[in-house]
């Protein structure tokens, strides 16, 4: 966002804090448990980023045969760093609150360029060997030292200063006692705990410049509608000319959406030429939660000009797969289900029809999904293509489900584990698949995602050896169980982002997010960035619960939307959403925009003079 006159000399603090948890339900251990954010300008109130919820979260550990060992994080500190950016130290803890005593004596680092991503550094040794209950750091411009004072958990209070935060560094540091009487390590530690976001454990401020703060803003704060503009008067012949224009919804963030307009023409003669002033409505489709019930996964497609809806089906225990045709987006919702595929038809699809995705190749339609002849131990992806010439709603028209193969023609994963969630996507004419893999054999290490380039005349059949992605390593993306799931790719002229979903499919489910630039070399994984933070949660909106599992589709108007599932109250069925995609000041996909945010409902209405040529 720009810098304004208005917002010129403003004053702006950041406030870093946990949180205590709640119902593990509702907001658990392993997520209040992390790193927070709440911005004041001006002295005013503290408003919590992200829904306050976690931006921060420690990584897990890998053990030695491949599993995560869980990791949280405690007392953050954010601080400035000597070349300008960030950093924050805090005590990693065990995911149950309890002291790690791998990390005795020793700080978690991080550092940050903007405060919206982080790189975890790994662990500062004190050289103390005690647990350390509190630390705190910060940077002495004029000496050009940093200054680390931490208590002990036996009450100990001690301070070095360094050049530089490195291990090599503080092994050489002289660390001392402070005095008896010195027991608050805090020099500006945050005390007024009635303007402290909800649930919150404060830590410390730190004073942020104007374009921090306002980047923080851009990611962190739902955007909001706050103009609609049409232009003030057009030249037209007939009703065709008048639907082309076209309202700006403008945004909070500063961004804007073309939309259309449901014009009112009854009192303009197109016949007699004139001026007409007119008035419209700002085009919205309203989705009810859910959209479909029972069915989760859902993936909507377009294929010759109609638009089809699936989804895993609950209702019969993922024993079948049903499509909906429509013209339309919302004429899928009342359109009538036409089952395609159960589990009677083939004997290698016995069971748990999961996840199916509609994706097109090489003019082409196809379906991924994953199935299994029996156990869920031997659920496997599989592609079903339909047949040239074919109906998508006859099930006679799709070939059957084929299951998926490595470059050297085995199968995708043998009997270690299982595979599941494949997706597609293109890029510069070369087609990736992205799956979720989970192995059982010799220990279950939980779901990780995995991509591979594939065969685009048979979509089943990988060309290049599969490269890991992304493990379920934060504390959003274990949460219930160790899982990374459920990838769907979103790609824009700048990003190539893939969406993916973690923890357990219960209302603790969320939507994290990777990206890549799409020049890069998609097939290394040191080309994608991964977001420390969950983007859609049970926070994004009340009363939906465990929202994920989501894919993306482009209207007729050109605007993209969201298909996800999510429960409506905690333990409700996992059943079907829709909720427009925006893209903020900086590309990146918004997933939390209300219906209400996303046009206010107090400035629907525009009118504009009309010219009949």
């Amino acid at each position: 966002m720009k810098t304004t006159q208005e917002n010129a000399g403003k004053k702006y603090e950041l406030l870093c804090y946990t949180r205590k948890p709640e119902e593990d339900s509702i907001y658990s251990e392993k997520l209040a448990c992390s790193m927070h954010l709440a911005l004041r300008e001006d002295g005013g109130s503290f408003v919590p980023l992200n829904h306050n919820s976690g931006i921060l979260y420690a990584k897990a550990v890998q053990r030695e045969d491949g599993t995560l060992h869980a990791k949280s994080l405690k007392n953050p500190c954010l601080f400035e760093i000597a070349d300008g950016t960030f950093g924050v130290i805090a005590e990693r803890i065990e995911a149950d609150g309890s002291d790690d005593e791998s990390a005795k004596g020793k700080l978690l680092l991080f550092t940050s360029v903007d405060l919206v991503r982080y790189q975890e550094k790994g662990l500062l040794d004190l050289g103390m060997g005690k647990t350390i209950e509190d630390a705190v750091c910060s940077y002495d411009k004029e000496n050009s030292v940093y200054l680390l004072k931490w208590k002990d958990k036996e009450g100990g209070c001690f301070s070095c200063r360094v050049s530089d935060l490195a291990n090599e560094e503080l092994r050489k540091a002289e660390s001392c006692c402070l005095p008896a009487g010195e027991t608050d390590i805090h020099d500006s530690f945050f005390s007024d705990r009635e303007d402290c976001p909800e649930g919150g454990l404060p830590g410390n401020l730190l004073s942020v410049e104007e374009a921090v703060a306002e980047r923080l803003k851009c990611r962190f704060l739902v955007p909001e509608n706050i103009a609609n503009e049409v232009p003030e008067r057009v030249s037209v012949s007939s009703p065709e000319d008048l639907k082309e224009i076209k309202a700006t919804a403008k945004y909070s963030d500063g961004t804007s959406v073309e939309k259309r307009v449901d014009w009112c023409t009854k009192e303009v003669d197109f016949n007699r030429p004139g001026t007409y002033r007119i008035t419209g409505r700002v085009h919205q489709v309203h989705y009810e939660f859910p959209v479909a019930w029972h069915r989760a996964d859902p993936c909507i497609g377009k294929w010759e000009g109609k638009y089809y809806f699936i989804a895993t089906n609950d209702f019969d225990n993922n024993h079948s797969l049903y499509i909906r045709e429509a013209d339309t987006i919302p004429g899928l919702i009342t359109a009538q289900e036409i089952k395609i595929l159960d589990t009677s038809m083939y004997p290698h699809l016995g069971n748990l029809l999961w996840a199916p995705e509609f994706h097109i190749i090489r003019d082409r339609l196809y379906i991924f999904h994953a199935g299994t002849p029996g156990e869920f131990e031997k659920e496997q992806c599989h592609v079903m293509a339909l047949k040239k010439n074919g109906n998508p709603m006859k099930a006679g028209d799709w070939e059957m489900p084929l299951r998926v193969v490595k470059k050297d023609g085995s199968y995708l994963y043998g009997e270690e584990g299982i595979t599941l969630d494949m997706t597609e996507f293109e890029v510069a004419g070369r087609y990736y698949a992205v799956w979720s893999q989970r192995q059982f054999k010799p220990v279950d290490q939980g779901a990780w995602l995995y991509m591979a380039e594939l065969n685009p005349e048979e979509p089943w059949k990988l060309i290049s050896d599969p490269i890991l992605l992304s493990m379920p390593e934060y504390g959003w993306a274990n949460n219930h169980t160790f899982v990374d799931e459920g990838p769907f790719a979103l790609i824009t002229e700048k990003k190539i982002f893939l969406t993916f979903s973690s923890a357990a499919v219960d209302s603790t489910y969320v939507v994290g997010l990777l990206s890549a630039d799409p020049e890069a070399d998609l097939l290394d994984p040191k080309s994608w960035i991964k977001e420390n933070y969950p983007l859609m949660s049970s926070r994004s909106k009340e009363g939906e619960y465990g929202t994920g599992h989501n894919s993306y589709i482009m209207d007729e108007d050109g605007l993209v939307w969201n298909a996800y599932h999510g429960k409506p109250g905690v333990d409700g069925p996992r059943s079907s959403g829709l909720r427009r995609v925006h893209f903020g000041a900086d590309g990146y996909p918004v997933l939390d925009l209300t219906e209400e945010k996303d046009l206010a409902p107090g400035l629907t209405e525009v009118s504009m003079d009309v010219v009949v040529k």
